[in-house]
């Protein structure tokens, strides 16, 4: 599984408004500097990330772009999910096979014939437990929890020297 240059530059661009959060906005300039990517290319990431509530534009002359909820509360689930979608990353194609049909009667040998009208994927059960656990692992990652874990290691670092 791999995801898009976009969710990467769309995380990016998060922590960087995140850290300049003094300064209220950054302009889409010094955003598609920073993370050396084109303008119009980070403009269509944000345009994204601003149509779920994810960042504010901010117009006028000095205009750009601010987090509109705190960083606390952007998790990477939240900005994957809005850059690639929220479809499910596994689905069965193989239902008809062989194998598959192998596996629902002897799963209806040992369970009562309700079940085998019902039989699962068992190999889409598994992917879909993993993606479950990855969910909630992206989901307890926040914008702010990645800078705080930056942040320590800075701390840390400076005071090994």
């Amino acid at each position: 599984m791999q995801y898009s240059k976009s969710t990467d530059y769309g995380l990016h661009a998060l922590l960087h408004l995140a850290h300049a959060k003094c300064r209220n906005n950054v302009g889409i300039k010094e955003l598609s500097a920073t993370l050396g990517v084109s303008e119009s290319y980070l403009s269509k990431i944000m345009s994204k990330l601003r149509q779920d509530g994810i960042v504010r534009a901010v117009p006028g002359a000095n205009g750009g772009y601010e987090l509109a909820r705190s960083a606390e509360q952007i998790t990477f689930l939240d900005v994957i999910q809005v850059i690639e979608g929220r479809q499910q990353m596994f689905e069965c194609s193989n239902s008809n096979s062989r194998q598959h049909r192998l596996l629902a009667e002897e799963e209806a040998a040992a369970c009562d014939r309700e079940h085998q009208r019902n039989s699962e994927c068992w190999v889409e059960k598994v992917m879909d437990g993993a993606e479950q656990h990855l969910h909630q692992y992206l989901r307890e990652q926040t914008i702010q929890s990645v800078l705080d874990k930056a942040s320590k290691r800075c701390h840390h670092e400076r005071n090994k020297k």
